[in-house]
């Protein structure tokens, strides 16, 4: 079996010292105490038993957590995934702009090309709520959520918006406007965010790709070695113990694929980028991956997922573009997305 280019394999990747040190003194355990009140668990058959016992509460949700004090329900949450999936569904059908240049900063590049391709038509004071600025600081994405709020000139029913968008023009007073604006950002952001995050690991890990390669087993080869969300939380719940005697009536559970992705005793090869695994595996029922979540609980912007990191890759791939050849390491840092800060990306004519 070919593995990754060998350019690809002699990039360094820097992982942060916490998830370096979970690697190197966990890796392979069913379930070990990370902290006095916290377990982590990465054995695939205690992990399916975990995610299994009980849905996720508002405050375990990624996305969808309480937002200025105010419970989301999972009405509401499914309402928003469906409006945000349509405006991905629209912008997938109109055609694409002309010299599309994807070079440069990844992910921040890809990053700008998703918000302008699926909110292009929104106002300036929304797009704004996607600038990854924001992640600097809570409190500086809810200056300007609030600022946007009070500002005159805010958008209105009847003006041409996503359907993201519409929902903040129907917002009648400033409670509801920051609402809906903290809204627009949770169901948004996560979506450039996160496929952004996916498509820069995959030039990182495995360019160039060889032409042979679908999309499809590059992404799921990315999601394994640098799955986006590299833990899943569980609140200490009634339910757990009975499962197994390691877990106290007080312990937080952290399900970990960060480690189950790359369990040598579930994967040959754990460390290689080999996208030719996937063309015998299934995704959904395959053990300890787990890069959407649960069975029991897939996450709802899956469907998103896919169709958007591979129109990325068709054009990267299209347009010849690989990671800067001088470019050697890269750094992963502890944040709540798992993804290399800075992959430079070039055309390959200009790489020699």
């Amino acid at each position: 079996m070919a593995l990754s280019p060998a350019s690809a394999r002699s990039r360094n990747t820097v992982l942060s010292p916490r998830l370096e040190a979970l690697l190197r003194d966990h890796l392979g355990k069913d379930a070990v105490r990370l902290e006095p009140d916290t377990i982590g668990v990465a054995g695939p058959e205690l992990t399916d038993r975990i995610l299994a016992a009980r849905r996720a509460t508002e405050i375990e949700r990624p996305t969808f957590k309480p937002l200025h004090g105010r419970s989301i329900t999972r009405t509401e949450a499914s309402s928003v995934t469906r409006t945000i999936g349509s405006d991905v569904r629209e912008a997938l059908k109109a055609p694409l702009p002309q010299n599309i240049d994807l070079s440069g900063p990844w992910p921040l590049t890809g990053h700008l090309f998703l918000r302008d391709l699926i909110l292009g038509r929104d106002p300036r004071r929304l797009r704004i709520l996607m600038s990854r600025n924001l992640e600097l600081t809570p409190l500086l994405t809810w200056l300007v959520i609030s600022a946007g709020a009070a500002l005159p000139g805010r958008p209105k029913p009847g003006d041409d918006l996503t359907e993201l968008g519409k929902l903040t023009a129907k917002a009648a007073n400033y409670q509801d406007r920051r609402y809906a604006l903290g809204m627009y950002r949770r169901a948004a952001a996560p979506v450039c965010f996160t496929i952004s995050t996916l498509v820069a690991n995959a030039l990182w890990l495995g360019s160039p790709f060889d032409d042979s390669t679908p999309n499809r087993n590059i992404i799921f080869e990315s999601l394994r070695l640098l799955p986006p969300s590299w833990n899943i939380l569980r609140r200490a719940s009634p339910e757990y113990p009975a499962l197994d005697p390691r877990i106290g009536t007080g312990d937080d559970i952290l399900v970990l694929p960060l480690l189950s992705h790359r369990d040598p005793a579930l994967w040959e090869d754990p460390n290689e980028f080999r996208p030719e695994r996937w063309d015998h595996l299934d995704p959904d029922s395959t053990p300890g991956y787990l890069p959407f979540g649960h069975s029991s609980e897939r996450c709802w912007g899956r469907h998103m997922v896919m169709p958007l990191a591979e129109l990325l890759l068709d054009q990267i791939r299209a347009a010849g573009l690989v990671v800067d050849p001088e470019q050697r390491t890269a750094k992963v840092p502890l944040l709540g997305l798992l993804g290399v800060s800075e992959v430079r990306v070039l055309k390959a004519r200009d790489a020699r």
